[in-house]
Formats: structure tokens, C-alpha cells, sequence
């Protein structure tokens, strides 16, 4: 099962993944909840909660690094743990994703403009 969560956080899409990235189905529902965010600055890719990425997954992730390149969207995959990160940090290379600490997705919030409202969806 996978679930997403998509938070703005003033010009920050950040996309909260749940489950397994492993199905075309989990992969498309990615690949739609990314492309939705064309206003804004950066999308961060939270896999923390993420317990399996293969295939359909990573190449997800490389088209997601292409079209937000594309639309001069800053793209960042954060948390992945475990298996997902190795997996991850096999395919690096391939796929020219960067996995972002802490420090790196704090300083990415932290240049917020004032007039940019958060807001919250999810779909399950």
C-alpha cells in the first residue's frame, strides 16, 4: 500500500510518502502529485516513511528530477532509511538525485516569502 501527503510550506512542496514505491500505480500517483506543484520554488521528496523502492520507483524519481529541472523546480529527496537508501544510493548516479540532510531541507524552508500561505492535501 502507499499513501502521499502534499504540504506547502510557503513556496516548499513538501511530498510526505507513505508505504511502497514499487508499482507503476504508487509510482503515478507520485509522478501526478509532483507535477501538480508548478508554483513553487522547490519540491521536497519526503521517504522516510518509505519501505521498499525499486524499479517503477527509481525511475520514477529520475523523470521527477528531469520535469522539475524542466520547470526550474528545485528537487530534493530527504529521510530515506534502510533498503530505500541503499537502493537510492545505488541508482545516485543514474539518477542524479540528491538526498538532502537535515541542514540542507532547514535551509531550504528558512527562505520563505512572507506572503506565501501554507496549505495541506491528501490522498490515501
Amino acid at each position: 500500500m502507499f499513501s502521499l501527503d502534499v504540504e506547502k510550506i510557503g513556496d516548499v512542496a513538501v511530498v510526505h510518502c507513505e508505504g511502497r514505491i514499487v508499482r507503476s500505480e504508487a509510482a503515478f500517483r507520485l509522478r501526478d502529485a509532483v507535477t501538480q506543484q508548478r508554483e513553487v520554488r522547490a519540491v521536497v521528496l519526503d521517504l522516510s516513511a518509505v519501505n521498499a523502492l525499486e524499479g517503477g520507483g527509481l525511475g520514477m524519481l529520475l523523470f521527477l528530477k528531469t520535469w522539475t529541472r524542466e520547470h526550474d523546480i528545485e528537487f530534493k529527496v530527504f529521510g530515506p532509511a534502510g533498503r530505500v537508501r541503499q537502493n537510492l544510493e545505488r541508482a545516485v548516479c543514474a539518477l542524479a538525485v540528491e538526498i538532502a540532510d537535515m541542514g540542507e531541507i532547514q535551509a531550504l524552508l528558512a527562505y520563505m516569502p512572507k506572503d506565501v500561505p501554507n496549505s495541506h492535501q491528501t490522498t490515501a
